[in-house]
């Protein structure tokens, strides 16, 4: 997930890598979005690239809010495993042919039963190349994924999946097109959940006012740019473990006044302390702060395809071996990042220490003779995009420096207001400099930082902002989703991973540390792949 601050796919999110325990001592407070007393809980978040629909959310910003409107089928636990949410039984033989039982009790905010079809139905449309959303990719390994997805300027001839199969209203069948194990981890993100039939009748309508069948319901609209709220669906069949009567997503562009909010009382939650706030927030919220390993990835990306200038390899290389990433580390994060030496985050089986070599280690004297190598950029001249509503002005801003000093160039450091604003560029291939991006797990494997953002079908429908196609890269995403055991594999997309640390598509440059905050009205919860875990919030 595409992060604007840590993963979805941000992009959620999409998500924070290990499950987390905070606790906090007592105390009221009189703040507007979640005063002790009434339950209900402010969190910030920046505002979404798009309507609140769940195939169509794919950064860490709308899959906050759709990760509390909607149940799926699986979910991670406070020890980022993959537990059964909505699915009774998930059952398999050969990891190709999977039967779902879905558990009772379930209905959308509009009392809508939710049944097996109404997850058929949801997948069908976000998978439909029609239908341009951003998730799509994701459902690829379905049998008939290529019927609603026959290319570039070609119509589908159905509509619907022909693994996809409701045996009755409880019981969900699904053929993929090979056997991959990873299949109920991937059912743990949130484009994955179900969708009633009104989202049909009126799909824009929806995501302005979307009807899920989580723990909580829409009060109103989506109020762009300033907050999105709901209150606590006591229908829910999990209802009674829910402590919290409401949630208020405040919609901050700028994550140090979302800080100062959280050290006034004015905010219940921020799930990243931004840098100016590093040095001083365990101070500033005493017994109310958490730090722990998370599965998010920060990058240099560079538009391959749509911008000459960035074709080389040899530049590319060049440009990573002039940042000193311990600097940035140690400095900038005050130890609240690491330097990244591979694709793959230290979280997830398949990452392996150093595999990025020498092209992650600082260099400058091999920097400037590859980049002499490889040709230079035009006007000696480098930009590097970010959005200024994450906290990424004064890394970004280092790291430009660094490479200016190191590899002899003119770099500048483009803001734009919100993250939504370049993912927007980017999707429209309307941006052509380097760009700041990130990625936060969408599930627990080492494939979901591979095909989502470096794949060919990625290009169109995901997260591949580079236009990076390498068929070699390809073919060992295939062979290892047809690996027969986990083990096998890892070391196939391993060697995938070999072809990324070569090409260098996107340069990795950090691994995020989780360090949240939260006010004195919330005594203990826990946060999962970027989600807080509603059922485990505790109030003071």
């Amino acid at each position: 997930m595409r992060g604007a601050k840590s993963a979805k796919w941000v992009a959620m999110a999409a998500v924070v890598a290990l499950g987390a325990t905070a606790c906090g001592g007592g105390g009221d407070s009189g703040s507007s979005g979640g005063a002790k007393g009434n339950g209900v809980l402010s969190v910030e978040i920046g505002e979404p690239q798009n309507a609140l629909v769940p195939t169509n959310t794919y950064e860490t910003e709308g899959g906050q809010v759709i990760n509390a409107l909607f149940t799926g089928l699986t979910k991670l636990d406070a020890d980022n495993k993959v537990v059964n949410a909505m699915a009774e039984s998930i059952e398999t033989k050969d990891n190709k042919v999977w039967t779902i039982k879905l558990k009772s009790g379930y209905t959308f905010h509009n009392g809508e039963k939710v049944t097996a079809q109404s997850f058929i139905d949801a997948w069908n449309y976000g998978a439909n190349q029609s239908n341009a959303q951003q998730t799509n990719p994701l459902f690829s390994h379905i049998q008939g994924f290529s019927d609603l997805n026959p290319g570039e300027g070609k119509k589908p001839s159905t509509d619907k999946m022909s693994g996809l199969k409701a045996v009755d209203d409880s019981t969900l069948q699904v053929t993929l097109t090979a056997p991959f194990a990873a299949f109920t981890s991937q059912l743990s993100f949130t484009a994955f959940v179900p969708l009633p039939k009104a989202f049909f009748k009126d799909p824009k309508g929806f995501g302005e006012a979307p009807i899920g069948n989580g723990p909580f319901e829409m009060k109103g609209k989506f109020k762009h740019n300033e907050e999105i709220s709901t209150t606590k669906y006591d229908k829910y069949p999990d209802a009674s473990k829910i402590a919290v009567k409401g949630v208020n997503f405040k919609i901050y562009s700028n994550l140090d006044t979302a800080y100062k909010d959280l050290v006034a009382g004015n905010l219940d939650t921020l799930l990243t302390i931004p840098t100016s706030g590093l040095a001083t927030y365990k101070k500033d919220l005493p017994g109310r702060t958490v730090d722990q390993a998370d599965s998010a990835v920060g990058y240099i990306g560079f538009p391959i395809k749509y911008n000459k200038a960035f074709q080389n390899a040899d530049l590319r290389q060049a440009i990573s071996m002039s940042i000193d990433r311990q600097t940035i580390a140690d400095k900038i994060f005050l130890g609240a990042r690491t330097p990244a030496d591979d694709y793959i985050s230290p979280t997830i089986d398949g990452y392996r220490k150093g595999a990025c070599g020498d092209a992650c280690t600082l260099n400058p004297a091999k920097a400037k003779e590859l980049y002499k190598k490889s040709g230079g950029l035009p006007g000696n001249t480098l930009e590097i995009g970010y959005n200024s509503d994450g906290g990424h002005k004064d890394w970004v801003e280092a790291v430009a420096n660094q490479i200016q000093q190191n590899l002899g160039v003119k770099v500048i450091a483009k803001p734009f207001e919100q993250f939504q604003t370049i993912l927007n560029d980017l999707d429209a291939k309307k941006y052509q400099g380097a760009f700041r991006m990130a990625w936060s797990m969408d599930y627990p494997d080492m494939e979901n930082y591979l095909r989502p953002i470096f794949s060919k079908d990625a290009i169109s429908n995901g997260s591949n902002y580079s236009g990076y196609v390498n068929e070699d890269f390809e073919k060992l995403l295939a062979q290892g989703d047809k690996a027969p055991t986990h083990e096998d594999a890892i070391k196939t997309y391993q060697k995938a991973d070999d072809i990324l640390l070569r090409d260098m598509p996107y340069i990795p440059v950090y691994f995020y540390t989780m360090n949240f905050g939260f006010s004195d009205k919330i005594k203990s919860m826990n946060v999962a792949g970027h989600q807080i875990l509603w059922d485990t919030v505790k109030l003071s």
